[in-house]
């Protein structure tokens, strides 16, 4: 049996477990068995915007009779189980994107000492930083130990630094404050980590909902933590930029009501309340029109930022930060190890509701 979570494209709620006959190897192509992958809100980002930014792409699903199943991405670990690749043997241990499913078959290309690029056709198109695998058992530092929190949290603080990078290359957009919207996800926290080793950076405050206030402000990485329902009572009216990692336009547009002018740009870069973004409202003509504002995509933004960097630069700094980023937050998080794709099916409705606690980290085991 090779179980995968299949996810509807129209109907992100909607969901099955189905068992993929293993398909036999073609010249040059290995299977991946899948060890454990982790499983985040940043999971149901990929799901919203499958379409926009072509997460469903990376592992189609062969939909009949005009079904519109996907499958969500996820980060985790695998072992080469079966090879007709002489470059890349049996056991061969694997850290990166995978489909959440038992195994998967691979066709390596570019295959380098540490690493190697997944060459299947349907992949070219798609952003290369996706389709590159690490090839950790070639790693003389690497530790089975540091499996859980490298695939829980380096692919989201990734993120993370490259959003600070942006923020500072910016010169801060100008702003006296930083507002990070939906300051309990870990791709926030991360933000507020980067933010807060900078000694240049503008103040940062976190928004959040009632439910998770206290969390936030235990964290003690935010100025100043704010819940949504107290925009107007307590967040400073005074010169913003605005980090997004929520989608919700009701929150969106009580910023704008609250900062008017002073709202100099707004970075939207989750959805972790995606039904909300679906859905969307109205727009209030009464609001001051903000001024700039952007969708901010880490794998686009990690190809230009290179360009302009000296060869390696990125990945050193990058790696440092990953480093204290993870060291400052991983203390923080509760691993709770769900048993199996059916576990994880049974526990996917919350997650698209957006109310599991935000210290708990989910690593699924097969």
């Amino acid at each position: 049996m090779s179980p995968q979570l299949q996810i509807s494209r129209t109907q992100l709620a909607k969901h099955r477990v189905v068992d993929q006959t293993g398909q036999a190897l073609g010249e040059g192509q290995v299977r991946l068995s899948v060890e454990y992958f982790a499983f985040t809100a940043n999971n149901i980002t990929y799901g919203a915007a499958g379409d926009r930014l072509g997460y469903w792409q990376f592992f189609p699903v062969n939909n009949e009779s005009g079904e519109d199943w996907g499958v969500i991405p996820v980060w985790g670990f695998a072992d080469v189980s079966e090879s007709n690749c002489a470059d890349l043997p049996v056991g061969e241990r694997v850290y990166g994107y995978f489909p959440p499913a038992a195994s998967v078959v691979m066709q390596p290309v570019n295959v380098k000492a540490h690493s190697f690029v997944d060459g299947s056709a349907h992949r070219q198109a798609l952003p290369p930083l996706y389709n590159r695998y690490q090839r950790v058992s070639a790693d003389a530092a690497y530790s089975k130990a540091g499996d859980v929190p490298r695939m829980l949290l380096s692919p989201l603080h990734l993120t993370s630094y490259c959003i600070w990078d942006h923020l500072k290359q910016q010169n801060w957009f100008g702003a006296e404050q930083i507002i990070i919207v939906s300051a309990s996800s870990k791709t926030s926290l991360g933000v507020a980590v980067a933010l807060d080793r900078d000694g240049a950076a503008p103040t940062v405050v976190g928004l959040t909902s009632q439910a998770n206030k206290q969390f936030v402000a235990d964290t003690s990485l935010y100025s100043k933590t704010i819940g949504y329902d107290e925009i107007a009572a307590s967040l400073e009216k005074k010169s913003a930029v605005i980090v997004d990692m929520a989608g919700n336009p009701n929150v969106r547009h009580a910023l704008q009501a609250k900062l008017g002018d002073q709202l100099q740009h707004y970075i939207s870069v989750g959805l972790t309340h995606w039904d909300e973004e679906a859905k969307g409202s109205a727009s209030d003509s009464s609001l001051v029109p903000i001024k700039s504002q952007e969708m901010f995509f880490a794998p686009t933004y990690i190809l230009e930022r290179m360009k302009t960097l000296a060869p390696g630069e990125f990945e050193t700094n990058s790696a440092i930060y990953l480093k204290a980023a993870t060291e400052a937050t991983f203390g923080w998080m509760e691993v709770i190890e769900l048993d199996g794709i059916e576990a994880l099916a049974a526990l996917y409705p919350r997650f698209v509701e957006g109310t599991l606690p935000p210290s708990a980290g989910y690593v699924v085991k097969l």
